[in-house]
């Protein structure tokens, strides 16, 4: 079992101090100090999930909702046996209750909003809200703890007569002591209390004057404090009111209390539960804090931490360490000077193993591994410590032999300075025999030493490995980073030489070592080498690789924008020829049914001459997705002019030339679409004839001459329709009786434009489709009155 002095020495009670920094109350406040590490892996996981749950909580909300919540349990039992609970404790009663159900909503609404929390769901079920109860004591307490006038109708009639006898016992003491002359008699014109009456301060020499009685005196004995004979008797009354006030008050908290002890089993659940849940966001506050993560968790002994942090560090000065254990090797041997921070990798290992097996988040990487030992043993002394002796040495033995008593392969062992205080000698056998029992016994280890002869330890043990703490030569202090793989070597000669000892003496001293020591060193100082340079071209491969998920995760984005774009262009071009068509083939309608118009006036046009006109402009509309093909332009010793009826081959769509842009390009009207086109997708069909030549008319009064023909080819409908109405007029001053207005066939926008200008035209008598040979469609015929 974990032991108490092993909690003491890896600081798992300072750890505990600082997690009760983020408890709501003092049910959370007892289960931090009831904190024990578990050994068991299903009760293990399911605290790190509640605590990964209240970690989620707080990442969604910032908080959760746990004020008002008191340890009410001691009130709920005096109440179970019948004792009256006082109004403050009613009071933390009341405010639990709401705290409870205020928690609970908050959950229920956060499972609602489909996040998932199935520990603290499970929890609120069993919390009752007991609305009546808590209804029931803020009705008759305030929140100063106050017994309210409304708690009884019996009390609001009492009160007020204490009132109405209180105003009584002024109003006759205030007459007195207005009085001119009981001035001189009184040592100050005020009203006081003394033993809950109205009394009023006398002189000592006029005691006699008011009669009544003396209820205390001054210090000096100079002032009586009396109550006068005539407000006795309403003093007494005044008393007796207040003693049934009293009755009254005790009579509703009892009641009160009843009410309490008959809910006294939910209300003890709903506390049992509040005091889970408020544990439950300490320890996620607290992860919060020290930037903890939940690690993965398993019970065979290997261990995965990676950038680890001592909890009870500054950020600011901790160097996170990597530490790996249990798979390749189950024992690490970490050499290195003083205040190097071998001591710190010892405590951390074990505090946070301690820390994981008490349903804490750690402060180390996402994706590291931890494991559970039903045991951790530990003798860690003071590293500082540089005088040891006999005792010292007898000390750290009795710890050994009391761990190798209870050591096994479900324990992890922690060694300080293993084999310090006795010949170095023979500490350094010690301590390698030790070492081997506990590694025979399948036991996790990790131990710190100073001794050179435990370097080559792990070389000649395949379950072990060598480690130690970086040491800057140059600036004469530790890194405090740990290096796996590489024992630490001896600096004493660095060192002497960085501080101007004689390049001689030291020298000497080299001659002094062996030379196989001298190639253990080399080795040693090769290996650091090798690491360093390994650790900055694998931190630069990260770097690199990185950037390379970055990069990719940029063309991933973009390339979808892209696809995404382009779907949504092809949508919009393929919707506008929609429309196009649909457009179309409403102007084809229209324009068939002003054929059967005419059909039924001049019996001029067939029905299946209609069907073969429908099934050309259905066959004229726009086709979707089809490649431009290149063509000639008919007649091409013909220049192209604006009014030519075209054929636009791309579109397989006719349309006539509004007009030129350049040699290479025209802009064409196809339906009600303008566009611009190549030359050399255009094709000539057909040139309109000339309107036959008339003289041209003279406006009267005038010199502007006006043609008895109107072109509005090629022009917007709302400039062709200002037009119309200005040659309209210009032509009745002309004196014409009628004249043609060329509008071409094209949609039919601009004709139908025309025809209805005409029909509100006050001066125009008549207007018709022009004859065949005169245009047919593309004209129409106007008459004047």
């Amino acid at each position: 079992m974990l032991q108490q002095r092993v909690c003491r020495l890896l600081e798992y009670d300072k750890m505990k101090n600082q997690l009760l920094e983020h408890v709501s109350s003092s049910l959370g406040r007892r289960k931090v100090e009831d904190l024990e590490p578990m050994v068991e892996i299903d009760e293990i996981q399911h605290a790190q999930l509640s605590t990964f749950e209240g970690a989620k909580v707080i990442r969604l909300k910032g908080q959760a909702p746990l004020g008002g919540i008191r340890d009410i349990r001691a009130s709920v039992k005096r109440a179970e046996i019948g004792a009256m609970l006082n109004e403050m404790e009613l009071l933390d009663i009341s405010s639990t209750i709401y705290g409870g159900r205020r928690f609970k909503k908050f959950i229920e609404e956060m499972v609602e909003d489909e996040i998932e929390l199935p520990i603290l769901a499970e929890l609120v079920k069993s919390i009752t809200p007991l609305t009546d109860l808590e209804r029931d004591i803020k009705m008759c307490i305030d929140d100063h703890g106050h017994v309210l006038d409304s708690a009884s109708p019996t009390l609001r009639t009492i009160r007020q007569q204490i009132k109405s006898h209180e105003a009584s016992v002024r109003s006759k003491l205030e007459s007195i002591i207005r009085s001119s002359n009981n001035q001189k008699m009184l040592s100050d014109s005020i009203i006081t209390i003394r033993n809950d009456r109205y009394v009023i301060p006398v002189k000592q020499e006029y005691r006699n004057n008011f009669g009544g009685l003396i209820h205390d005196q001054s210090a000096s004995g100079a002032t009586l404090f009396i109550e006068p004979q005539s407000v006795v008797s309403i003093n007494n009354q005044l008393r007796e009111v207040r003693v049934k006030e009293k009755q009254e008050i005790e009579k509703i908290l009892h009641e009160l209390s009843a009410s309490v002890a008959e809910v006294s089993d939910e209300l003890i659940v709903n506390v049992s539960i509040l005091a889970e849940v408020d544990f439950i966001f300490a320890k996620s506050l607290y992860a919060k804090e020290i930037k903890a993560t939940q690690p993965k968790i398993n019970d065979i002994g290997f261990i995965n931490m990676k950038k680890t942090r001592h909890p009870l560090i500054s950020h600011d000065e901790i160097v996170p360490i990597d530490i790996e254990l249990g798979k390749t090797y189950n024992s690490i041997v970490i050499t290195g000077p003083n205040t190097g921070g071998k001591t710190v990798t010892l405590k951390t290992t074990g505090l946070l193993t301690l820390m994981m097996q008490s349903g804490l988040h750690v402060p180390l990487d996402e994706g590291s591994e931890m494991s559970i030992f039903k045991s951790v043993f530990a003798d860690i002394g003071d590293e500082q410590s540089i005088e040891q002796n006999l005792s010292t040495f007898s000390s750290h033995m009795v710890n050994i032999i009391d761990i190798l008593e209870h050591v096994d392969h479900e324990s992890l062992v922690l060694f300080d300075e293993l084999g310090a205080g006795t010949d170095p000698t023979e500490g350094a056998a010690l301590a390698i025999a030790i070492l081997d029992d506990v590694y025979q016994r399948g036991a996790r280890i990790v131990a710190t030493t100073h001794y050179s002869e435990l370097k080559a330890y792990a070389y000649n043990r395949p379950g072990a490995i060598n480690a130690s703490v970086e040491f800057d030569v140059e600036t004469l202090s530790p890194t405090y980073r740990l290096l796996i793989g590489v024992p630490g070597r001896s600096n004493a000669f660095a060192i002497s030489k960085r501080l101007g000892l004689n390049t001689d003496i030291i020298e000497k001293a080299k001659a002094q070592i062996s030379t196989e020591t001298n190639k253990v060193e080399n080795m040693i100082s090769s290996l650091e080498t090798s690491q360093k340079q390994a650790e900055v071209e694998i931190e630069e491969a990260v770097k690199i690789r990185e950037e390379a998920e970055r990069l990719r995760k940029e063309l991933t984005d973009k390339f979808a924008e892209f696809e995404l774009e382009k779907e949504k262009l092809i949508e919009q071009a393929e919707k506008k020829a929609l429309e196009a068509v649909e457009t179309a083939k409403e102007e084809a309608e229209f324009i068939i049914e002003e054929l059967r118009e005419l059909q039924k006036q001049a019996n001029i046009v067939k029905e299946h001459q209609l069907i073969d006109a429908k099934k050309r402009l259905d066959e004229a509309a726009p086709k979707l997705k089809e490649k431009k093909k290149k063509g000639v332009v008919k007649n091409i010793n013909k220049e192209l002019l604006p009014g030519d009826e075209v054929k636009v081959i791309s579109f397989n769509q006719k349309g006539h030339i509004v007009d030129k842009i350049s040699d290479k390009e025209f802009q064409v009207q196809m339906g009600i679409m303008k566009m611009k086109v190549a030359i050399d997708d255009l094709q000539l069909i057909d040139r309109p004839k000339p309107v036959e030549q008339k003289p041209m008319a003279t406006v009267r009064g005038s010199s502007h001459h006006v043609k008895p023909e109107l072109d509005l080819r090629g022009e917007r409908f709302e400039d062709a329709m200002l037009r119309v109405e200005k040659y309209l007029d210009d032509a009745l001053l002309a004196g014409y009786s009628r004249v043609s207005i060329i509008h071409g066939k094209g949609t039919g926008a601009l004709r139908k434009g025309v025809l209805q200008l005409l029909k509100t035209h006050p001066h125009v008598k008549d207007s018709k489709m022009a004859g065949m040979s005169e245009g047919g469609l593309g004209n129409t015929i106007v008459e004047f009155k």
